[in-house]
């Protein structure tokens, strides 16, 4: 029965991935379809597929009324996304910190953990009041970034005008993809009925697989004797934090690093506002004093990430990635010993 349990858990794992990654490419192929400007669709289709998994896993936590898993989802994913996957990353390749993101980003991200902590401490639970604050939070920083990305758009459209169209028409060549498979499937995403196929497929798998990946967890957890908060804070966390690894890893070995700080602090913010949010409104996310330290460990590091890209020209280098690296070793060290 472990077995089949620790099979179901990765099965659960493939799903939210690969369907995240499908939901992204059908709701992008739509929203393009549809006249929906390319910035727009990163800042809102993109950034809520890459947090899919664990909206799906805190949510269905909730449905069953395991918060532990719900929390430690949340602030676990927060934590590895800042500690490890920056810090992996900074580790292979220096991470330039944009100006957008030390502007807005950034604040937001201590705010939204800020919050968190708050609201844990003052009532000992999120509840759907809670919830209801932080996205209207959430809804007040989508409305900032999209007022911003509408000026982006605004200034690219006139910087276009002046750029000679033989120019235009060479820096849009598409490379072509490599493989049978990938060519098929490059040429049905320019069909709109496929694209919509993916969007139900990948948003159904990513349910799916949070559901598998919830329950086998929690089977795991009682089997071994471990709290769900350690499950959710380790096999959860990291597992539902395996897009933003990839991604950000790969991203770093090719060099092309630019957005990389930019797409981990989003996705931080996305995580607390709408994922703990909306948890918080189908049943009341307990804090117990465990989940305190994790979501003050979660503060912390969006804090470090602050002071390390305030040094080096707004770099996060080999130095700073060691830090964060070794301060992820230390936590988990310390949640596995006390």
């Amino acid at each position: 029965m472990l077995a089949l349990q620790i099979v179901l858990l990765l099965v659960g794992f493939v799903l939210l991935v690969k369907g995240a990654d499908w939901f992204v490419d059908g709701s992008a192929g739509v929203a393009e379809k549809c006249k929906i400007p390319t910035l727009v669709i990163g800042l809102t289709v993109v950034a809520f597929g890459t947090s899919a998994p664990e909206l799906a896993v805190s949510v269905t936590s909730a449905i069953k009324q395991s918060t532990d898993i719900a929390i430690g989802n949340v602030v676990g994913s927060n934590i590895v996304n800042v500690l490890l996957i920056l810090g992996l990353s900074a580790l292979l390749h220096t991470l330039p910190v944009q100006k957008s993101s030390l502007i807005l980003d950034l604040p937001v991200l201590l705010l939204a953990s800020a919050l968190l902590v708050g609201l844990g401490v003052w009532g000992n639970s999120v509840t759907w009041w809670d919830g209801l604050i932080l996205l209207a939070v959430f809804a007040v920083y989508m409305f900032i970034l999209l007022r911003g990305a509408r000026k982006e758009i605004k200034a690219a459209a006139a910087l276009e005008k002046q750029v000679p169209a033989g120019q235009i028409e060479e820096t849009e060549q598409k490379e072509e993809p490599k493989g049978k498979f990938a060519r098929w499937y490059a040429a049905m995403k320019e069909k709109t009925w496929f694209l919509v196929v993916l969007v139900v497929i990948g948003l159904s798998m990513v349910v799916g697989g949070g559901t598998l990946l919830v329950d086998a967890a929690k089977y795991i957890a009682t089997y071994f004797g471990v709290s769900e908060r350690i499950i959710g804070l380790t096999v959860v966390a990291i597992g539902t934090s395996l897009p933003e690894l990839v991604t950000s890893v790969i991203a770093a070995i090719k060099g092309e690093t630019d957005i990389a700080v930019g797409n981990i602090i989003g996705s931080n913010i996305f995580n607390i506002f709408l994922v703990a949010g909306v948890s918080s409104l189908f049943y009341p996310l307990a804090f117990t004093s465990g989940n305190l330290v994790d979501a003050c460990v979660a503060l912390g590091a969006a804090v470090l990430l602050l002071v390390l890209s305030l040094f080096k020209g707004h770099k996060l280098g080999k130095i700073s990635g060691g830090i964060m690296v070794a301060s992820f070793i230390g936590y988990y060290v310390y949640l596995f010993l006390v």
